[in-house]
């Protein structure tokens, strides 16, 4: 099932090109890897499916970008990014407990608080690999916890609103190799129930957990494929060349 269709896809912040011509589409259930150098696009692209570019100045958009066959332009934003959500580079936990962080999201739906709450906050931490670390220092403040702990306190407040889809922003980009295993585990355990999509520099990574990678270069979506093809047999040099380390 396709959850997003991206046709002609052209993205403009003034004078600055950031996303030329790209058409894809992101299937229910993978986990997409989009890799390419610094300033390919990738971000732009993956800001683009929560509409989060619209906050940007002159900001401009062509073509079209469809969630569940509708135009994200004609959708509620808030709607939307209730069902898509997003994961940064840097963990941004906020100024409350373990607990409160992940039940933030919840309450501002209208969800009550007791037993429904609780279950709700401990799916969450659980689905993030989190709730064993945390489970007897849940009031404890969040900024207590390490990086790794707080990267992944931030993907259990994402979770904790349940959407469809969730987008990662270079998530492991200042964690340590251990954190980092920690996180991509729940990557692959995620995939189950959401449609994941994941920005990242580390070709690695991608190769790890990717069903299918696109590369980006100079704002282009140059090739999409299964991930073992991208990495063992690119349709395009310049692919090949990126993975390689000959540039980037």
């Amino acid at each position: 099932m396709v959850k997003f269709a991206i046709d002609n896809l052209d993205i403009r912040f003034g004078a600055v090109h950031a996303v030329r011509r790209v058409s894809m589409e992101i299937f229910d259930h993978e986990i997409l890897t989009v890799i390419g150098p610094s300033n390919s696009g990738k971000t732009t692209f993956l800001r683009t499916l929560d509409r989060m570019n619209d906050l940007q100045p002159n900001f401009k958009m062509s073509g079209s970008a469809a969630f569940d066959g509708e135009d994200i332009r004609k959708m509620d934003v808030q709607d939307l990014r209730r069902r898509v959500g997003m994961v940064f580079a840097l963990p941004l936990p906020l100024p409350l407990s373990i607990f409160d962080n992940v039940a933030y999201g919840p309450r501002m739906h209208g969800l009550p608080g007791g037993k429904r709450l609780l279950s709700r906050v401990e799916d969450a931490l659980m689905s993030a690999y989190l709730w064993e670390e945390v489970k007897d220092r849940l009031h404890e403040s969040a900024f207590k916890l390490s990086g790794g702990q707080q990267q992944r306190l931030c993907i259990a407040r994402t979770l904790a609103v349940e959407p469809e889809v969730i987008l990662f922003d270079e998530p492991c980009s200042g964690l340590d190799p251990i954190s980092t295993a920690k996180v991509e585990d729940a990557m692959l355990k995620l995939k189950q129930r959401y449609t994941l999509v994941l920005v990242t520099n580390n070709v690695m990574q991608a190769a790890r957990v990717g069903d299918r990678t696109a590369f980006f270069l100079s704002g282009e979506l140059i090739e999409i494929d299964k991930t073992d093809k991208i990495f063992t047999g690119p349709n395009d040099k310049r692919t090949d060349d990126y993975i390689r380390g000959r540039f980037g």
